[in-house]
């Protein structure tokens, strides 16, 4: 999915200062190149998708090698070409501070999108500037990013602990589906509940309710690359 190829997808950077985030600040007293690479040496390679700035000074991003050097668009275009048909959707009426941790998962997935429901601001501090990399829409209630889904052919799953849920455990996700997480404290609202096809629960086993809402979009979006990625194609971890 390229950005812009829908009315409302945003790149994340489009809000951002453009600064700085928070895995390109050097340590105290640490050169930038320390934190990445330095500056390339020569020759310059002379594909396009290189930075001719992070050429010369060197890449401090949070960025895996194979894309040392690249512009940002670059990166996302090589991204689009394989990212997952997963979408993730987490309710902001309430200002969770959880949803920088879901879009950084969703990053480390491959996922298509992350659709902001309710508020369009957010915290993207707990995203670690993977939101530049990220594609983002925001929709201003459930139904919005309900009618979403249903043209765009996804199979709407709810994730919560309610009466009637199913254990993702042993359910086997729809692969063209829009995993929907309500916030920390409240949960689904009932629009949310009521209009989505499956709603799964994770196993628990301890004294708490619940668990933190990005950890459980961890949880599931795993569940749902168990089920449906070629693992062959994860970036190689050695």
């Amino acid at each position: 999915m390229a950005a812009g190829s829908e009315p409302g997808l945003l790149q994340a950077e489009q809000d951002h200062t453009g600064g700085p985030g928070p895995t390109e600040w050097p340590s105290a007293g640490q050169p930038a190149a320390l934190m990445g690479v330095g500056p390339h040496p020569p020759p310059w390679p002379t594909d396009s998708r290189y930075d001719p700035e992070l050429l010369a000074t060197g890449d401090s991003r949070n960025v895996i090698d194979r894309y040392r050097y690249w512009r940002r668009d670059a990166i996302v275009a090589d991204l689009d070409t394989r990212r997952h048909p997963l979408h993730v959707a987490i309710e902001n009426f309430g200002h969770d501070m959880n949803i920088g941790t879901v879009v950084r998962t969703a990053n480390a997935f491959a996922v298509a999108a992350v659709h902001i429901v309710g508020r369009r601001r957010w915290n993207r501090r707990g995203a670690m500037v993977t939101d530049r990399y990220q594609h983002l829409q925001h929709h201003p209630d459930v139904e919005s990013v309900l009618a979403f889904a249903q043209v765009a052919g996804l199979v709407v799953v709810a994730v919560d602990n309610l009466p009637g849920s199913v254990p993702i455990e042993t359910t086997e996700l729809p692969r063209n589906c829009l995993l929907l997480f309500g916030q920390e404290s409240s949960g689904l609202t009932p629009a949310a509940r009521h209009h989505a096809a499956l709603t799964v629960s994770i196993a628990q086993f301890g004294s708490t309710r619940s668990i933190n809402a990005g950890v459980a979009a961890g949880i599931a979006m795993h569940t749902w690359i168990r089920q449906h990625a070629d693992l062959r194609a994860a970036w190689p971890t050695g």
